[in-house]
């Protein structure tokens, strides 16, 4: 719905709140998301003031997109990589196609508009010179095409006339427009003063001295965060206060706080703020599902973790991919562990070691549950809880 200038202080709150959610789903928002930027447009300075006094994230707002600009992802994150639309992480080789693809677009003397011939020719060149191969086959030109498609997804090209995809695999011609406006945002830092890839992902020195925002930060970045992860400074503040914290993920973010002995997430009652639902459809996330239940079922400790040798892993997984062979189809355990066990990182559930899986306390939240039916009419009377229910 597309918001109103002269609605309640109510209103106006629950709409902050919706473009800030947005906003954390979709850190850069253009014309694909035209609700949710509208929404942020016309609560641009209370967004700017909240980010930056919460979160220390500076937000960008312009007449056609607008960018929050997040901070380094902190140490003990999960690892989330980018992900084609049939969900496979990208590859390293992917992350090159798609730097050279920002780098080829910028080109001085380059238009609105670009065709795609023409661009991958640029992507060539420029790998050519730092010594990066970039060939002709058809695995190359789809991995050309998946580096197109994130930009595309970003917001920062359209297919104007024809497809990317067409191009991939079949060479027909595409003409791509570029959003000059946000190409320069692409990135959430300069790379000026850098020395070597790993600067950019050094630790906020701005964090260093703020518990808070700090703590904030990876409560709202992070499925899980683990008490063991933070600092002492994190620790105090999330004991004394939690009341404080509760109201502030509530009250900007609509995000709820559940604090237990192993650790703290910022539960998202809609469900709709995470990049990675769980569980969720999808075959691998029904695996991991089951891997979980099944792990837990049979190697469940008086507290602490659950750590299974991987021996047992490929075991359960050999169980499962029999029992729903029906379902799954003839996919093999091997291929299905390294996906799954990425998938239980990504979300904070598992951490692996060279002879082990290691699942947090929480996957136990996880855990199937016998499903049983209600109780009957006399079973409620006996109970009597049926007197309570008649007026």
């Amino acid at each position: 719905m597309i918001p109103s200038a002269t609605g309640t202080d109510s209103q106006a709150s629950r709409d902050r709140r919706a473009a800030a959610r947005a906003l954390l789903a979709h850190p850069m928002l253009t014309a694909a998301h035209s609700e949710d930027l509208a929404l942020v447009r016309l609560h641009a300075p209370a967004l700017r003031s909240m980010f930056k006094s919460t979160l220390d994230y500076h937000l960008v707002v312009e007449s056609t997109f607008a960018r929050l600009v997040k901070g380094p992802v902190s140490a003990d994150a999960p690892p989330r990589p980018a992900r084609r639309p049939d969900s496979i992480a990208f590859t390293p080789a992917t992350y090159a196609l798609l730097s050279l693809l920002c780098a080829a677009l910028l080109v001085p003397g380059t238009g609105e508009q670009i065709l795609i011939s023409a661009l991958i020719e640029q992507v060539r060149s420029d790998a050519a010179t730092i010594g990066v191969p970039v060939g002709d086959t058809l695995p190359e030109r789809r991995a050309l095409v998946t580096a197109i498609g994130q930009l595309i997804t970003w917001g920062v090209l359209t297919e104007t006339d024809g497809t990317a995809g067409g191009w991939g695999e079949r060479r027909d011609e595409a003409l791509l427009t570029i959003h000059r406006a946000v190409l320069p945002h692409v990135l959430a830092r300069s790379l000026s003063g850098f020395d070597h890839a790993d600067d950019l992902l050094a630790p906020d020195p701005g964090l260093a001295d703020q518990p808070r925002r700090s703590l904030r930060r990876k409560l709202i970045e992070n499925p899980l965060v683990r008490r063991e992860d933070l600092t002492d400074g994190e620790r105090d503040v999330l004991s004394r206060e939690r009341s404080e914290l509760t109201r502030v993920l509530a009250e900007n973010f609509g995000l709820a706080l559940e604090v237990r002995s192993e650790g703290a997430l910022a539960y998202d009652l809609g469900g709709d703020v995470t990049d990675v639902a769980f569980p969720g459809n999808g075959r691998m996330k029904q695996v991991a599902l089951l891997l979980v239940g099944e792990l837990i079922e049979r190697w469940t400790a008086a507290a602490g973790p659950v750590v299974v040798p991987w021996e047992q892993v490929d075991v359960v997984l050999t169980e499962l991919t029999a029992r729903h062979a029906r379902i799954w189809g003839d996919e093999q355990p091997a291929n299905l562990r390294a996906d799954v066990v990425a998938l239980l990182g990504e979300v904070g559930l598992a951490r692996t070691t060279e002879t082990e899986l290691v699942l947090h306390p929480a996957a136990a939240r996880y855990r199937p549950r016998p499903r049983t039916a209600p109780p009957t009419r006399a079973a409620r009377r006996l109970a009597g809880q049926l007197e309570l229910e008649i007026p």
